[in-house]
């Protein structure tokens, strides 16, 4: 009969590897289901950057947001719909 030893020892390594797998894995789910700002920033970073920025700056505007804002996209466009150019209702000559 095996003793409690032999049975320790071969249980140990991969209690290890899954004790180091299962934290790896909640440290990356965490990570990527942090709550972020629109831009992709995470919320705590974009919260000290904006003080940060505030301290410096004062009340001056600073060039990033003003990127950011020149280049906000489909979001900033005038007059976007859901429909496709080239989707048009069938005519009736088909």
């Amino acid at each position: 009969m095996r003793s409690m030893g032999d049975v320790l020892s071969a249980l140990i390594p991969p209690a290890v590897v899954a004790t180091v797998f299962c934290t790896f894995i909640v440290k990356l789910l965490r990570k990527e289901m942090a709550p972020r700002t629109s831009d992709g920033r995470l919320v705590g970073e974009a919260g000290a950057a904006s003080n940060r920025e505030a301290t410096d700056a004062g009340t001056a505007p600073s060039a990033e947001t003003d990127v950011v804002a020149a280049e906000d996209g489909a979001k900033g466009a005038e007059g976007s719909s859901t429909e496709v150019p080239g989707d048009e209702a069938p005519s009736a000559e088909r």
